[in-house]
């Protein structure tokens, strides 16, 4: 035989083997170690918590355990992880979890529709999820146990709706009393302002009147040839020059007006 014929057969072997993986036996759990606990058709309560090119037990089982997960499921590629296993009545034959891993071809990681459940050694004793049928009927009958204590809650909600008028209407009045408050002080003071600046206005008004009549007073005074009044104590002082009822001109200087200096004056000085 060829070497080319011996690689064929090789490869076809390989094949072979690689298409019969199977689920390996449930284990029991070992604390530190992840073990294969069975194949399951659902996974409980667990949730997907990741997806992995190179998925296998060992990678998804480290992963739960690496989160401080007791559990673990994979499907293919994905992972799953949770603090319990599936309900027992979910558990298949384990030639039903033949999908090689695709990280490591010897490991089955579930198959179609079905799930390779792990122990992830976090824990040794790991509870189990409850079965579909009992969770429907306890909450059948926790319905039927609100329906029973309802009436009760709704007599405590009308003695509640009785009483709460009387607050929102002690609240609404004294919201009412509060606006009305501040209202008429606002208008107080408003008018207290507009008062002062009314008064303001009429005393510079008036100020401003009587220093007009001061100044008439002062031209008058001055055009008639009387003297202006004055706001220091009635003196004042006159120009001379000024004065109307003067008939000829008169000079403060050296000179006096009514001499004739026509006529020349021998002035004798000592040499």
């Amino acid at each position: 035989m060829s070497l080319r014929q011996l690689a064929v057969v090789a490869v076809l072997a390989l094949a072979s083997v690689s298409s019969a993986t199977t689920e390996k036996p449930a284990q029991s759990p070992i604390a530190g170690t992840d073990t294969v606990h069975g194949c399951y058709k659902s996974v409980g309560t667990m949730k997907k918590l990741n997806t992995d090119t190179f998925n296998s037990q060992g990678a998804c089982a480290g992963f739960c355990r690496d989160n401080n997960y007791v559990a673990g499921a994979s499907n293919s590629y994905d992972c799953w992880c949770g603090d319990e296993y599936p309900n027992k009545a979910d558990l298949v034959d384990d030639d039903e979890c033949t999908e090689p891993c695709p990280g490591y071809g010897d490991d089955a990681c579930g198959g179609l529709n079905t799930y390779t459940v792990y122990n992830t050694g976090k824990r040794v004793t790991v509870g189990e999820a409850a079965e579909a049928g009992s969770s429907s009927s306890s909450s059948a009958g926790a319905s039927k146990t609100t329906s029973a204590t309802s009436t009760p809650a709704s007599t405590s909600d009308t003695i509640e709706t009785i009483t709460a008028p009387s607050d929102s209407n002690n609240k609404s009045s004294t919201n009412v009393a509060g606006i009305a408050a501040g209202v008429v002080v606002g208008v107080v003071v408003v008018s207290a302002i507009m008062g002062g600046g009314f008064f303001w206005m009429r005393r510079k008004r008036n100020a401003e009147i009587e220093e007009e009549h001061r100044r008439n007073a002062a031209v008058n005074a001055f055009i008639s040839g009387g003297k202006p009044p004055s706001s220091s104590g009635g003196l004042s002082m006159s120009d001379s020059r000024l004065d109307p009822v003067m008939n000829r001109r008169m000079s403060d200087g050296s000179i006096a007006d009514n001499q004739d200096y026509s006529r020349r004056i021998l002035r004798v000085t000592n040499a």
